[in-house]
């Protein structure tokens, strides 16, 4: 428990039911739709909705999506693959003829077609309580009438400005006379609101077909791109079976590749050998540790992670207790790994999250995202999508697994969570923050089942990230500079983070006293709530 007389926020508790979102505005929603009836997995559709107003630089309907569900808070988990693939021209033989050898940004080919509004359409049909246009409507009346623009948001808005000038349509929207809204304005979005009135009112198939696919197919091949109408039209998510592993007597379970999940259940492994010294969480002698171990674990996400249906993932070596077992034992704990070693495999070729809990103990983990600050910062001119760039994260690199090529997803950084135990759900939680996910799955879950710091403390503490491919350690402004000072003795490139570490949202289901407790990250505006 945190000193009472220190800033900060406790944990919220309640009993019936309780939603922990990055926006005040959206968690409200998702509490309101479990008070009008609807499930844990309606009110994270609703709340979703809202923050692709609220929050459009983290997220939005031209952006994927992913989902675990525990009914009545069963460890027989449903778990959902919302991301859209590449284009069906968009085969790596093309993009060697018109020699392009990365996939940038800002540019139509870092635009893989929106899988998010048909995960929408399709979870709520299966597993969904109220319509899906009663789930809307909240969002539809903040694009519509306006919304007060939040701390967080304002700052991240502010740091797009370039990129935003570069879109005349984004422009349009999200610049008021050259210049991002400030702090308290109101802003407005009507051609997103009548977007999201037709999906509400015609489900998917308003989305992908009729006048708005053809806005966001136009807009598309006017910059450069392959996607067609009939890319759109054939948009399909897809019930995976998740991933687990064991910790400290609890499974945690992922959504498998093509995304990263599979990344935060080898940290896992890794740190389950780890010795536990109380109070140590932010000692440099355990941060040592858990950066290399991110650095060892990414080595195998940039290897490996891609869409099964084109690559072959070796997921059971991946998770194996004896890979575990080798990249603990390569660490050394006194220094820095120079180059990080070479493992032999089997021989086979800026998001939001939300928790949700209801009265049935229904139980919602739920992520959605344009990858990066506004995506690909284009956005289709009368429709007001503003487009993902997860394509971003293909290489273009025949032979590599995650290489583009047609009809393919990507590697996908947005991962949700859930953890079990004694065949229940016990907590649903999440990490915001592009590729910190994983790594950010493994502080959160360490911290609070390893350490005893509770479901806010553990998200409330100094993150550091060790960036991928890079010497370089991210290290927030609130690590104790003796520690900073620590590590650099140990080797590591330490570097300020940009900005914040992500964020997160987490529940924990007692059930044996029927209480909800929640958390939610002080780096976003957010917060849970509960009744």
């Amino acid at each position: 428990m945190r000193c009472l007389e220190s800033p900060g926020r406790s944990p919220v508790h309640s009993t019936h039911g309780m939603a922990a979102t990055s926006h005040p505005l959206s968690s409200n929603v998702a509490l309101d739709i479990l008070k009008q009836g609807g499930n844990a997995l309606d009110a994270a559709i609703a709340a979703c909705a809202v923050q692709c107003v609220v929050e459009p630089h983290s997220t939005g309907i031209g952006g994927d999506c992913f989902c675990l569900y525990a009914p009545e808070g069963s460890a027989d988990l449903v778990a959902y693959n919302g991301s859209g693939k590449t284009p069906a021209a968009a085969t790596i033989g093309w993009y060697q003829q018109q020699g392009i050898t990365s996939i940038e940004r800002q540019s139509p080919h870092s635009v893989t077609v929106p899988g998010a509004v048909n995960a929408w359409h399709q979870l709520n049909q299966d597993h969904g309580r109220l319509s899906l246009a009663e789930l809307l409507a909240p969002a539809i009346g903040y694009a519509r009438n306006g919304y007060p623009v939040s701390s967080r948001v304002s700052v991240d808005f502010a740091r797009q400005i370039e990129l935003l000038r570069n879109d005349r349509n984004a422009a349009s929207v999200f610049l008021v006379d050259g210049e991002t809204p400030a702090v308290g304005s109101l802003h407005r979005q009507p051609a997103l609101a009548t977007t999201l009135e037709a999906i509400a009112q015609n489900g998917r198939d308003a989305f992908y077909s009729g006048e708005i696919a053809s806005d966001m197919v136009d807009y598309l091949n006017e910059l450069g791109g392959l996607h067609t109408l009939e890319d759109f039209s054939s948009v399909s998510g897809e019930y995976v079976t998740p991933l687990s592993t064991s910790f400290r007597d609890y499974q945690v379970h992922q959504v498998p590749p093509n995304g990263q999940g599979i990344i935060a259940l080898q940290l896992l492994n890794i740190a389950s050998g780890f010795a536990v010294e109380e109070g140590k969480a932010l000692s440099a002698d355990r941060i040592h540790l858990e950066i290399e171990a991110g650095r060892l674990a990414y080595q195998d996400r940039s290897l490996y992670v891609a869409d099964q249906r084109h690559a072959s993932v070796p997921v059971e070596w991946m998770l194996s207790a004896e890979h575990a077992e080798e990249m603990r034992s390569s660490i050394n704990p006194s220094a820095a790994l120079d180059e990080l070693p070479q493992y032999r495999s089997p021989k086979q070729q800026s998001t939001v999250y939300i928790s949700v809990v209801d009265k049935d103990r229904n139980t919602c983990s739920f992520i959605n995202s344009i990858f990066h600050s506004f995506g690909s910062v284009q956005m289709a001119p009368r429709s007001g999508v503003m487009f993902h760039n997860r394509g971003e994260s293909f290489v273009v690199e025949p032979g590599h697994p995650n290489c583009i090529d047609s009809s393919k997803r990507p590697m996908h950084t947005i991962i949700p969570g859930m953890v079990t135990r004694d065949d229940r759900a016990v907590m649903p939680y999440g990490v915001m923050g592009g590729d910190y996910q994983s790594y950010g799955h493994m502080q959160f879950l360490t911290r609070f089942l390893d350490f005893g710091m509770d479901i806010q403390e553990a998200q409330d503490m100094p993150r550091i990230f060790p960036a991928p491919g890079s010497r370089d350690v991210e290290v927030e402004s609130t690590l104790p500079q003796s520690v900073v000072e620590a590590l650099r003795a140990k080797g590591h490139r330490i570097v300020p983070a940009a900005i914040p570490l992500g964020g997160s949202q987490a529940i924990w289901i007692d059930w044996s006293n029927g209480v909800l407790s929640g958390g939610s990250d002080p780096r976003k505006d957010g917060c849970a709530i509960g009744y």
